[in-house]
């Protein structure tokens, strides 16, 4: 007999992830398609590898969730009405091309965040296959943030 887990806490945090990581799509192609600078060329096609990344995450937790008996957010509406990270309007020249990065930089370290609350809640609940993905994809993140940092002129932690 299977265990039912629609109202567990690993059903709402793989929600918020949904929510999340559908928005951090979002600014990153608003990036791509705004951004400006002499290393246009080089990062142009980063943010659509970013967006893959971002996109194959989104599908497997999606698919975890179901898996667990949850309902995954598939809404335009249910992903803003739960999302944390910004959902802004930007236009040509508004951000340097560093001032995008970090802002980038930004949502990437929240998300990252998020994913250490899913990993905290699957080690509670005992959900150790959902953890064994989350602990994947914080791995990914914390890549990026590294890379992004570096571009930045910063270390990853500051």
């Amino acid at each position: 007999m299977s265990k039912q887990v629609n109202n567990s806490k690993t059903l709402v945090q793989l929600n918020q992830l949904l929510a999340d990581l559908t928005q951090l799509q979002n600014n990153i192609q608003q990036i791509h398609w705004y951004m400006r600078g002499k290393n246009f060329f080089h990062l142009h096609p980063l943010m659509d590898e970013y967006k893959e990344i971002l996109g194959n995450q989104l599908d497997e937790l999606a698919e975890r969730l179901i898996a667990l008996g949850g309902s995954p957010f598939a809404t335009i509406a249910e992903f803003s009405a739960h999302t944390k990270l910004p959902d802004e309007k930007i236009a040509f020249n508004q951000f340097t091309l560093a001032e995008l990065m970090d802002k980038l930089l930004s949502e990437f370290k929240y998300l990252k965040e998020q994913y250490q609350i899913g990993i905290d809640v699957t080690d509670q609940e005992k959900d150790f296959p959902t953890q064994d993905i989350l602990n994947g994809y914080k791995r990914e993140t914390e890549k990026v943030i590294w890379m992004v940092s570096a571009y930045l002129n910063k270390g990853p932690l500051e």
